[in-house]
Order: structure tokens, then C-alpha cells, then sequence
């Protein structure tokens, strides 16, 4: 007798969302760690219009745009990290304070 494991793309990628949340909350020490955790959230939510709401014209320009605000997140995110190394010498999101300017 075998066990059937039909769990499916859309519950995957919901999964894939909730479990990067979780890490974002989680880990909160280095901003690079966060990035990538935002970055999983993005596949998650592409992968989830793209095999859970079924196929449509509307979904594939949707998962366009949702892959083109993708890029631009990890560029700025990007940017933000490289000025945030060469300003204070590491990525730890506590050497982020109000009073430093």
C-alpha cells in the first residue's frame, strides 16, 4: 500500500511563503539574510500565481510585473546593503540606529 503525496505547486509555494516569514522573523541580524528572505517571498508568490491560480492571460502579465518589482527590490535591497557595508564596516541590522546620522 502506498502512501499518495499529491500536495501540489499552489500549497508548495504557499509553504515556501510562510516559511520565509518565519525566517524573516526569526532572523533579524544580518540585512543580507534578510534580503534573501524577502527575495524567497517573491518566488513564493510567483510560483503561487503562476501554478496555483490556474492558467489565464491576466496571470502571465500579473507574474510579469511581479517578477519585474522582484529585480527592482534586489537592486535597491542591493544597493542599500553596499552602501550600509562601506558606511559602517558590516551588515548587522542592529548597527542601524536613529541617533547616527
Amino acid at each position: 500500500m502506498f502512501v499518495s503525496m499529491d500536495l501540489g505547486l499552489g500549497f508548495v509555494s504557499i509553504m515556501l511563503i510562510l516559511s520565509a516569514f518565519v525566517g524573516l522573523f526569526v532572523e533579524r541580524g544580518h540585512l543580507l539574510m534578510v534580503l534573501l528572505l524577502f527575495e524567497a517571498v517573491v518566488l513564493g508568490l510567483f510560483s503561487m500565481l503562476l501554478f496555483g491560480l490556474g492558467g489565464g492571460l491576466s496571470g502571465f502579465y500579473l507574474c510579469l510585473v511581479l517578477v519585474s518589482f522582484g529585480a527592482c527590490e534586489a537592486a535597491v535591497g542591493l544597493s542599500l546593503l553596499v552602501s550600509l557595508i562601506r558606511t559602517h564596516g558590516n551588515d548587522f541590522v542592529s548597527a542601524l540606529t536613529v541617533y547616527e546620522c
